[in-house]
């Protein structure tokens, strides 16, 4: 069997040259098409860089207009806090300007002129002695005094305790006082000195005004000053004298007491004019019972002088007793 070769085909100069043009046609395509995909490339790498500086452009822009919105802001608010200043001198100022006006004309105008002076409360103290302490005036404006130094003035009496002025305005002027009581004496110098519960020295006097005569206090003649108090030993003193007095008061014998003696503090005396005769009270302790006994033996020995003795213990045995003045 004989095999049959197809006869190669023979490239002459002209085929060659025809492929030649092929490949180039083809070197020439592909490096425009790589042209084509790096122009495609660097146009989207531009378009990213461009997106990224139009980003960064528009960030920059919104962070000028934010700065610039807040420096207006703030701006506008220190325009308004300004403003409110302005406008809170402005009101002060008018309403100092009102103020002024208004105390200049109350202090100016005869209209408010003190025409009268009333003083209220008073028993102790006259009233004309009370306006001469304040040393107030007719027809002095009524808004030029200051309260507390008139007070003080009256205060230097020394039945006056507390004192308040009221302006009744237009022209009046009100002087309330509350006044010290004198309740007991005490014996000076062969005279009298009134003092209150409180132990307040109030007025040297020759006449006892019916007081308790109080003796044997501790307090020193030259420690005597009108105004001020007794030492401390006698204001505690005092203060069993008023729970005496209350027991004497509570058991019928009100306004017979008219001596205290304190000179002991376990054994405090009184004397009661009327019956004559000289109580032995010892301390204030149990004092209810010892004043029973008191007016037990003063009904007793009625029309008799001499002295009740109850300074004992009352609960340990001893009998109060009475002795008859010899």
């Amino acid at each position: 069997m004989s095999i049959t070769k197809k006869p190669q085909k023979k490239f002459t100069n002209k085929n060659h040259g025809q492929a030649k043009q092929t490949y180039n046609k083809k070197i020439q395509e592909r490096d425009n098409r790589i042209k084509e995909r790096n122009k495609q490339n660097i146009s989207n790498e531009f378009d990213i860089e461009t997106e990224k500086l139009i980003q960064m452009t528009n960030k920059n822009r919104i962070q000028k207009e934010e700065k610039i919105k807040k420096a207006l802001s703030e701006k506008e608010k220190k325009i308004q806090r300004r403003n409110k200043k302005i406008k809170l001198f402005l009101k002060i100022f008018i309403f100092l300007i009102l103020i002024v006006g208004t105390i200049i004309f109350a202090i100016t105008s005869p209209i408010f002129n003190i025409k009268e002076i009333k003083v209220l409360n008073n028993s102790q103290v006259s009233s004309e002695t009370i306006i001469s302490l304040s040393e107030l005036k007719p027809e002095e404006n009524i808004f030029k005094f200051y309260s507390k130094s008139i007070s003080n003035k009256i205060k230097e009496n020394p039945y006056i305790e507390n004192v308040k002025l009221h302006r009744k305005i237009p022209n009046i002027v009100e002087i309330e006082v509350e006044e010290r009581i004198p309740t007991y004496n005490i014996d000076y110098m062969g005279k009298f000195v009134y003092i209150n519960n409180q132990g307040y020295l109030l007025e040297i006097s020759e006449n006892s005004k019916g007081l308790p005569i109080i003796y044997g206090i501790s307090t020193n003649e030259e420690e005597i000053e009108l105004g001020k108090r007794l030492n401390n030993d006698d204001l505690e003193s005092l203060q069993d004298i008023i729970k005496i007095i209350n027991s004497t008061n509570e058991n019928g014998l009100e306004g017979k007491v008219i001596s205290i003696d304190i000179s002991n503090k376990s054994d405090y005396i009184i004397y009661i004019e009327e019956e004559g005769k000289k109580v032995h009270l010892g301390d204030t302790s149990n004092l209810s019972n010892k004043m029973l006994y008191v007016i037990a033996i003063i009904e007793q020995e009625k029309g008799k002088e001499g002295d009740i003795f109850v300074n004992g213990d009352l609960n340990n045995k001893f009998q109060p007793y009475f002795r008859e003045k010899v």
